[in-house]
């Protein structure tokens, strides 16, 4: 087939986009703990490049997209069999960018359960579960949405993931906290974000990657390209907007914490829709999604599960509100068996299907992590001692700290090197008076 220059030129850089996205979400979580957890928190997100990377040539692009069965695909694209100097999957793009493209989905999916678990995590436990995770979940989920399976036969409306990529993260990162449990003090230590500017950077990473997770999805350079490239704009600013409007109104004050969270409740939003509805919807879907995701994040504190950095309240929430809008909004029906939302006279039919989807992925996400994390605890270990969690998992897991405070010097005299719970309390006291975790 015909190599499409100006399609494939757009799906590399896409790729390394969504790339950047795991790095920019190491910067996002790794603002927002404590300031003795950080680098294990950047490191969680950097290890899942390397393990499902590794996971996804080996056998992981063909259990997605291999032919197989409505459950799971087939195993012809072993290592990348037959896929070199080959374009027979998307028409125009080489099968190698294609699979390139969906690799870093994959590894974002994983990277972004490591949230709701922070501060009290094994890394090797953490690694461990990465691989395992990602071959019994999000592979065949892949299949069942993207790969031919059988929520695509249903005609399921999910352009970028929000059914894929955030109610499957965001359902395991629910069962991993609870199978952990609390953080020690959680409740009635602040657990506030130890460096909001670090977040903001994450956060404005996230939204530069999103360009290439949404409008890379069309896998062309043209129109419905363009039209997930602007929705994905639109929605994230008033996202953010709706989120400031909620915080100005109930607490007083809009927060910088407050605006990158709203940014990346739009982005998880309009990730399943960005490519099915008009732009004026768009606008409707990330104010709506900015608010309900702000409620949503106080879900912890009245239910008692610790989600340390909100990856329920904001991706599993996030991302079936954004799908089940497409209910009623989906204007623009893209393959075979797609309908119009309700708003556009498409009846029931399609709510229906958008409603299922994530029910059912949420449901096999969460069993699935949950008895992975119970056998990797029960084995391994999955969370810290006590004594390690409170002197920081960067320096017990990693024998390394984010920041040097005996280097500081008051005077002409210099300080004393600070312990890792001397770091945190030191941390603490200039924390900002925003939200705690």
């Amino acid at each position: 087939m015909k190599i499409d220059t100006g399609s494939t030129a757009w799906m590399l850089a896409s790729t390394a986009l969504v790339l950047l996205m795991t790095p920019g979400l190491a910067f996002f979580y790794g603002g927002m703990t404590r300031a003795k957890s950080v680098l294990n928190m950047m490191m969680m997100s950097w290890v899942a490049i390397i393990t499902v990377t590794i996971a996804w040539v080996l056998y992981g692009d063909s259990l997605s997209f291999g032919k197989g069965n409505g459950f799971i695909g087939g195993l012809e694209y072993l290592g990348e069999h037959g896929l070199v100097n080959h374009a027979t999957r998307v028409a125009g793009i080489p099968d190698l960018v294609f699979s390139a493209f969906q690799l870093t989905f994959a590894v974002i999916t994983v990277a972004l359960i490591s949230g709701a678990i922070a501060d009290r995590t094994k890394f090797g436990a953490w690694a461990v579960f990465t691989v395992a995770w990602a071959t019994l979940v999000y592979f065949p989920v892949a299949h069942w949405v993207w790969g031919g399976g059988w929520l695509t036969s249903l005609g399921i409306e999910d352009f970028a993931g929000g059914t894929v990529v955030h109610v499957n993260a965001g359902s395991a990162g629910l069962a991993l906290a609870i199978v952990l449990g609390k953080r020690r003090g959680w409740g009635k230590d602040p657990m506030r974000p130890h460096n909001l500017p670090l977040v903001l950077l994450g956060a404005g990473l996230l939204w530069f990657g999103w360009f290439g997770f949404n409008a890379g999805s069309e896998l062309a350079a043209d129109g419905t390209a363009a039209l997930a490239f602007i929705n994905t704009q639109i929605a994230t600013a008033a996202a953010a907007g709706g989120w400031l409007l909620v915080e100005r109104f109930r607490d007083g004050k809009p927060t910088t914490l407050g605006i990158a969270s709203g940014a990346v409740a739009g982005l998880v939003a309009i990730t399943p829709a960005c490519a099915f509805i008009d732009p004026w919807a768009a606008i409707l879907l990330g104010l709506l999604a900015g608010v309900v995701c702000c409620y949503a994040i106080g879900l912890k504190h009245r239910i008692g599960f610790d989600d340390s950095l909100d990856v329920v309240g904001v991706h599993l929430v996030g991302g079936a509100f954004g799908a089940l809008s497409l209910g009623f909004l989906a204007a623009y029906p893209l393959l075979d068996g797609q309908r119009k939302g309700l708003f556009y006279g498409g009846g029931v039919a399609q709510l229906g299907v958008q409603a299922l989807g994530p029910v059912a992925v949420g449901l096999y996400s969460f069993a699935v992590a949950w008895i992975l994390a119970k056998i990797i605890d029960k084995t391994m270990g999955f969370r810290v001692s006590a004594e390690d969690e409170v002197t920081g998992v960067d320096v017990t897991q990693h024998a390394e700290t984010a920041y040097d405070f005996g280097s500081i010097h008051l005077g002409h005299t210099a300080s004393p090197a600070v312990t890792g719970a001397d770091q945190e309390g030191a941390g603490r006291e200039a924390e900002p008076a925003t939200r705690a975790r």
